[in-house]
């Protein structure tokens, strides 16, 4: 076998590292890297394009299949009928006890966003499925114990693996890297699929960061040369997409098309989405420049037109339409929870009335807020797919109309994404991706938009509200000044580093988790 595990080997690693999943990654790797690579490249040319005058619209060549109107995908799977709330979080051990058991429909066990890549994570993460799966889980700390509620109250695991464009650098072929994509998926596929099947479910998946429906088209072809690889019914696994990048939304038929037989719907995935517009368009001026961050609602133009636009395509398709993160956590503070909890309510109550069948929380604490939300809507009914919103008619003048977004570019919103990014970035440093940061659940996302948005800033070299223009020596002053409050500031030092690095990098880095990657031995 040509596989090479570079990682160490901890204990119970050869229950998910065997030669079953070692030997479907090297399939895997041998017959798709090549295209992942020219997907890649081709994103690269797509930015290019722009920054040279092109625009993004619906595609001319695949206007058959959008006008078409009598495919549809596969029906729900079981465990995917009903999604009114799905959870999100970390495979970590507490957090998978406690997102099964959370009353959620669905939990999205993320090895994505919310989870640093490390080794120790990338196979820990998949024991503590397995685990759950075979019901052998339990976690203790010195005052409380935790274990798994009767199989027929758990959410049903749906598993997010890392993006096209990460690598895994300790599992090699032919002494080259592999892809993140396919290890997360190979592992959870290996380990769990048959495993899921016997319970009466499947191995189902949420596709992150995709921008076309040609990166669609390679993970329906990775589905069925796995299946086929590893004995399992064709259209057993069910993919459900984030729709997370700005080019996407224009594809959002053809990615459907793509993984018919293998789709569960398609996912809002609202933070993604903003930063995928800044960066798309980052060197187009002031027409794709958003102001500061927390003042960008899901009701804005180009927010709005994006999200009906998602309702109305999955339902003319039988699909199902999740809604955005609720990154709002509860706090020991009675006041900020009354204004938590009533953004959570006034959110979905917005989500399910445009036609959503579910939408997400980020902590426990949140689903029982969903739930009335969405069982005020739904009663009995488990999905809405047949609410089609026909009324709905986008256009790409709307998807693309960032300009009249309200709000101001201000000097606390700069100041609030160095301090945000920073500390979350320690945080990922230190091997934690999901990380609660004034009230709210933040993710990569988080840090994505915030540097995103001081390198655009400070390339078109914006005026705050205080008249002062952003530059390389304002920001780098901010963020000695913002990590300064947080107290034992050397703590922050690898941190500060890596985000001034990408949010005044002379070249924008495509992803930060990247150079954050290189980090790691």
């Amino acid at each position: 076998m040509a596989v090479e595990v570079s990682g160490p080997m901890g204990e119970r690693y050869d229950e998910i590292l065997t030669e079953r999943a070692l030997g479907l990654i090297e399939t895997l790797h041998r017959a798709y890297d090549g295209r992942r690579r020219e997907l890649l490249e081709r994103r690269a040319q797509r930015v290019a394009e722009i920054a040279a005058g092109a625009s993004l619209g619906f595609l001319a060549d695949t206007k058959d299949v959008r006008d078409d109107p009598e495919w549809r995908v596969a029906p729900a799977a079981p465990g995917l009928v009903d999604r009114r709330v799905e959870i999100t979080g970390p495979t970590d051990r507490k957090m998978t006890i406690n997102a099964l058991n959370s009353g959620a429909k669905v939990w999205l066990a993320d090895q994505e966003d919310a989870n640093t890549p490390t080794w120790e994570n990338v196979v820990g993460g998949q024991l503590n499925l397995l685990d759950a799966i075979t019901r052998r889980i339990d976690f203790s700390t010195d005052t409380k114990s935790y274990a798994l509620k009767p199989d027929e109250e758990l959410a049903t695991i749906v598993v997010r693996p890392r993006g096209w464009h990460l690598p895994e650098k300790h599992l090699l072929v032919d002494g080259k890297p592999t892809s993140g994509s396919l290890v997360d998926f190979a592992l959870y596929l290996s380990a769990c699929g048959q495993l899921q099947l016997d319970r009466g479910q499947g191995p189902y998946f949420y596709l992150p960061k995709m921008e076309s429906h040609l990166e669609a088209r390679l993970w329906n072809d990775v589905f069925v040369t796995a299946q086929e690889a590893l004995g399992i019914p064709r259209g057993t696994i069910r993919a459900t997409v984030l729709i997370e990048t700005y080019p996407a939304a224009f594809e959002m038929e053809e990615i459907l098309y793509e993984l018919r037989e293998h789709s569960a719907g398609l996912n809002a995935g609202r933070w993604d989405y903003m930063f995928s517009v800044i960066k798309t368009h980052r060197t187009r001026g002031k027409d794709f420049q958003l102001p500061d961050r927390n003042s960008v609602t899901m009701t804005v133009p180009f927010m709005r037109a994006y999200t009906e636009l998602l309702v109305r395509t999955c339902h003319k398709r039988g699909a199902h339409a999740i809604g955005g993160m609720a990154a709002f956590i509860p706090s020991k503070d009675p006041a900020v929870n009354e204004v938590a909890f009533a953004k959570v309510e006034a959110d979905k109550t917005r989500e399910a009335g445009d036609g959503f069948d579910g939408s997400w929380v980020a902590h426990p604490g949140m689903v029982q807020t969903a739930l009335k939300v969405f069982d005020s809507v739904l009663g009995e009914r488990p999905n809405q797919v047949d609410k089609l919103r026909e009324d709905v008619a986008v256009t790409a003048e709307q998807l693309l109309d960032v300009a009249a977004t309200p709000g101001s570019i201000t000097e606390e919103g700069l100041r609030s994404n160095v301090s945000v990014a920073v500390q979350y970035l320690a945080a990922w440093l230190d091997g934690t991706g999901a990380v609660g940061i004034f009230n709210l659940m933040e993710d990569a996302a988080t840090a994505e938009i915030s540097r995103s948005q001081i390198w655009q800033w400070r390339r078109n070299q914006v005026t705050l509200d205080t008249g002062v223009t952003v530059t390389t020596e304002l920001v780098e002053r901010i963020a000695d000044e913002e990590i300064a409050k947080l107290g034992t500031p050397e703590r922050y030092d690898a941190a500060r580093a890596l985000f001034l690095e990408v949010a005044l990098a002379d070249e924008y880095v495509d992803f930060l988790t990247l150079p954050a990657y290189e980090r790691f031995s």
